[in-house]
């Protein structure tokens, strides 16, 4: 396994749960190996109280988690992302932005919590329903031979693959 620490974003729509589990699950789960970024197309501009209870009752970093909108992460002082997930329907069918670096992509569809109606524990259920289906994917995502992994680089001429390890 290599060194190297693999940037990866999680997008949604409004980036106030999924992609804010996912983003927090990575960083707990990823044991420095991995760190998690989030953002949303149409960044809502607050995270959603439940997520946060959610995250804060299991152990999960809270801290620094915010909405913010996906333009951050395409400018060039932006973190260059080795991965970049949808997490949403929405997200996954929307013009995405250039991304320094042309990150591998990939669509994880979880249903989105924040649309259950019900009590305390119905809407408990269906956030802690995403985050054990994110909690899965992210497992099996770092179960990869990431220094077996190319990366190729689309519709740019004569371009070579760059391996995601480091030289």
């Amino acid at each position: 396994m290599t060194d190297r620490v693999f940037n990866v974003l999680f997008l949604c729509t409004g980036n106030s749960a999924r992609s804010i589990l996912a983003e927090s699950a990575l960083n707990k789960l990823g044991e420095g190996r991995f760190r998690g970024y989030s953002a949303g197309s149409f960044p809502k501009g607050a995270v959603n109280p439940d997520a946060l209870r959610l995250l804060e009752r299991i152990g999960y970093p809270t801290e620094g988690l915010h909405s913010k909108s996906w333009e951050e992460f395409s400018v060039p002082d932006a973190p260059v992302m080795d991965f970049v997930f949808t997490v949403c329907d929405d997200a996954a069918g929307e013009t995405c932005p250039v991304w320094p670096g042309h990150p591998m992509t990939a669509h994880w569809g979880i249903e989105d919590p924040s649309h259950v109606e019900g009590n305390d524990i119905e809407r408990e259920r269906a956030f802690v329903t995403a985050l054990r289906y994110l909690e899965n994917r992210i497992k099996l995502f770092m179960a990869l031979p990431f220094d077996q992994l190319d990366v190729r680089t689309p519709g740019i001429k004569g371009a070579t693959d760059r391996p995601v390890s480091p030289d």
